[in-house]
């Protein structure tokens, strides 16, 4: 057994870990090998902080990590089965290695007793910020319809990026003239295994950008992952939102997909028929005085 600082050569592996660690059983849908290529490419991801990632590997394989969302404050922490003597060593290391100025969180399954007992034993409480995980089956195609004028396609990198980072930041209600936008993306990456193909928009008849939803799939797995889905004001009760959800998912049954995940409580994902899956609590230490 190995401890590592995470090391760019390090990203696939943490998405391999991610694939397996959800395929055992899912109590750990919250955080799959989806969002952590969408936490690492996002603009408001602090990659300085990358090598403060934790990482315990077995021949090479990682079995265990610690992982900041975003920044610090919030962290992920995972073993693989087999592996869960580790627990203990993977909190500990986060709470001194993750948490900023007010403490650490971590979600964790309601169901998952075990994991829930560790961390009131090492000083966590229980707070009332809370995940919830929904899921719609992809066992049949969707019918949809789309408003006259209107067009989903797939957005083409890189000539799209910046039309399409501006619809995710018109979409969630940010402000701001495109050169604010342009500073906030100076230092964006790529997330390597986002597929073009289920990165869609709809346009309107000019071509514009009305509305967007990315999936993420990947064929070692039998689910498909929603992550950002959002429509421009203006454009907003036309059911724009409906339509390029419903395509996205349509695409990732087409590849394997049996079931689709997102992480929110909205009543717009309950109208597209996703249902409650789980939930999570998070458990918080705050830093001693």
């Amino acid at each position: 057994m190995r401890f590592d600082h995470y090391d760019p050569g390090d990203y696939q592996a943490v998405c391999d870990f991610l694939i397996a660690l959800n395929r055992q059983d899912k109590i750990h849908i919250n955080w799959n090998w989806a969002r952590w290529e969408w936490m690492y490419a996002h603009p408001n991801c602090d990659r300085t902080l990358l090598s403060t990632i934790g990482l315990w590997k077995e021949h090479g394989r990682i079995v265990g990590a610690a992982i900041y969302d975003l920044y610090h404050g919030e962290a992920f922490c995972a073993v693989l089965d087999g592996y869960e003597e580790l627990l203990p060593e993977i909190l500990e290391y986060a709470y001194r290695n993750l948490k900023d100025d007010h403490g650490l969180g971590i979600a964790v399954h309601d169901g998952d007793a075990k994991m829930q007992a560790l961390l009131l034993s090492l000083g966590y409480h229980k707070a009332e910020q809370k995940e919830t995980i929904l899921c719609r089956s992809l066992e049949q195609d969707i019918i949809y319809g789309l408003p006259d004028g209107f067009t989903i396609r797939k957005i083409n990198f890189p000539e799209d990026e910046f039309v399409y980072q501006r619809v995710i930041w018109k979409g969630f209600d940010h402000e701001g003239e495109d050169a604010e936008l342009e500073k906030m993306l100076a230092n964006k990456v790529q997330p390597p295994n986002r597929r073009p193909e289920l990165c869609l928009a709809v346009t309107d008849e000019t071509g514009e950008f009305a509305g967007h939803c990315t999936c993420w799939y990947d064929g070692r797995t039998d689910y498909a992952y929603v992550e950002p889905v959002c429509t421009i004001p203006k454009y907003r009760g036309m059911g724009l939102g409906k339509a390029v959800v419903f395509e996205a998912l349509n695409r990732c049954k087409g590849m394997g997909a049996a079931e689709a995940y997102v992480i929110s409580k909205q009543a717009f994902y309950h109208k597209l028929g996703f249902e409650k899956h789980s939930e999570y609590g998070f458990f918080v230490r705050e830093n001693q005085r």
